[in-house]
């Protein structure tokens, strides 16, 4: 059952201090600690041993744990929508569906609050700088919501504001996440976030940088000018700012309307985004990491696939394209380990049984990539595979090794990708996309 209201998501203040939102999350854990108290009882009173991933992970928990995040928006709701971008093979079902609904919509600004933060950025009186601004908005994000407006000049616009109080947020919600994962039993003992939890600061704080985020957003517009697939939308410098960023206004549908599309217009779609995921990655040297399906969506009269939201965007260094091209179109396990060990996927040194299972497992993913018939994403059971091979090296002692971040990051974007194009039911080749690119 979930928390959330029949009309969707609602109109709540964002908790703007690190006290306020330390207690929705300390009251988030005394919650799930309660029922998993309560379940415990329940199972020993029938005999059963309690596992506490199970106690932890209920739908129950999950609606809760949806609702909480919504509300706070900022890195919490960030890292929450991370965790639900692939949680189906990984937890249980009713848990995945209901922890689903954040990758959707978060709670918005009730009025008075974003006219508050207008203020700020504009100045009192912007309201007269406008022909339409639409108080309700038509989109809301981790860091964000978004309103349609029309300024006096006829500009049709897509605003993006920043909820207030998210920049300075960033570093208490990243650590008091942490440590709720850690109680939740979601994360391995062994494993060290410290690498990762800096990583995902370092990007949290750029992605709530708007005048960043303008700049990219300009940038990947100008690489893709001469290619007719896609459309960026522009910048409005004059009403843009570190928390307000104006652009285009691009009539489109969500991406996943294509489901029931044609099958022919489906492949279309899918090898143009793993093309121009290509294209970052070997051409452009600059890749926009954020796998949320919201990111894309399509203009069905055009055929055309609309980029959004470059916060995540991030350069990457040309030796890391080079090392990843080498491993790209190696085929025999000789040259992938080469590769392997090159880009830091594992040592050279490590336990021989390990670095077996580490490159079985790249041996697995990099099949599809040379083989000559079309790949069935929606048919293969590589992800189940992958999991289960992944679970068994999880338990291995001698695997403490955590690639660099910037690989994990290119992970992050290619699974998206990859789960995009199941949900779109895509039969494309991928072979030629790979000779083309690399």
């Amino acid at each position: 059952m979930s928390h959330f209201p029949a009309n969707g998501p609602q109109a709540r203040p964002v908790p703007g201090s690190g006290l306020a939102r330390l207690a929705v999350l300390g009251g988030l854990a005394a919650g799930v600690g309660g029922r998993v108290l309560v379940g415990a009882a329940q199972q020993l009173a029938l005999g059963q041993r309690p596992r506490l991933a199970d106690l932890v992970l209920t739908p129950t928990n999950a609606a809760k744990l949806t609702q909480q995040l919504a509300h706070m928006r900022g890195a919490a709701l960030k890292v929450g929508q991370l965790l639900s971008m692939d949680t189906g093979d990984f937890l249980p079902t009713e848990f995945a569906t209901v922890l689903s609904r954040l990758r959707a919509d978060a709670d918005h600004m009730p009025p008075k609050q974003l006219r508050d933060v207008l203020d700020r950025a504009w100045g009192k009186g912007w309201m007269g700088r406008f022909a339409r601004f639409d108080v309700r908005p038509i989109a809301s994000a981790s860091i964000g919501q978004v309103h349609r407006a029309q300024t006096k000049d006829g500009r049709d616009l897509a605003i993006k504001v920043q909820y207030p109080g998210v920049r300075q947020s960033i570093d208490s919600d990243v650590n008091n996440l942490s440590g709720l994962l850690r109680l939740s039993g979601l994360v391995p003992n062994g494993l060290d976030l410290g690498p990762l939890l800096a990583e995902a600061r370092v990007q949290l704080h750029q992605e709530a940088d708007y005048q960043r985020e303008g700049a990219f957003m300009t940038q990947f517009g100008a690489l893709l000018a001469d290619n007719p697939a896609f459309k960026v939308p522009g910048v409005h410098a004059d009403l843009s700012g570190p928390d307000v960023l104006a652009m285009d206004y691009i009539a489109s549908q969500p991406i996943e309307t294509l489901a029931t599309a044609p099958q022919a217009e489906r492949d279309r779609v899918v090898t143009r985004l793993i093309g121009l995921f290509l294209d970052e990655v070997f051409g452009f040297r600059l890749i926009q990491t954020d796998p949320n399906f919201a990111n894309y969506r399509y203009i069905f009269e055009t055929g055309q696939i609309v980029l959004l939201d470059f916060g995540a965007s991030r350069a990457l260094a040309p030796d890391l394209s080079d090392k990843l091209r080498a491993l790209m179109v190696a085929q025999d396990r000789s040259t992938i380990r080469d590769a392997a060990i090159n880009i830091g996927y594992f040592d050279a040194q490590l336990a021989a049984p390990v670095q077996k299972g580490l490159l079985d497992m790249m041996v697995l993913a990099l099949a599809p990539l040379h083989a000559p018939e079309a790949f069935d994403f929606a048919a293969t059971d590589l992800v189940h595979k992958m999991r289960d091979m992944g679970l068994a090296l999880g338990l291995e002692r001698d695997l403490d090794h955590v690639p660099p971040v910037e690989v994990l990051f290119l992970h992050r974007k290619a699974g998206g990708l990859f789960l995009l194009a199941q949900k779109l039911g895509a039969r494309i080749p991928l072979a030629p996309l790979i000779l083309e690119h690399a």
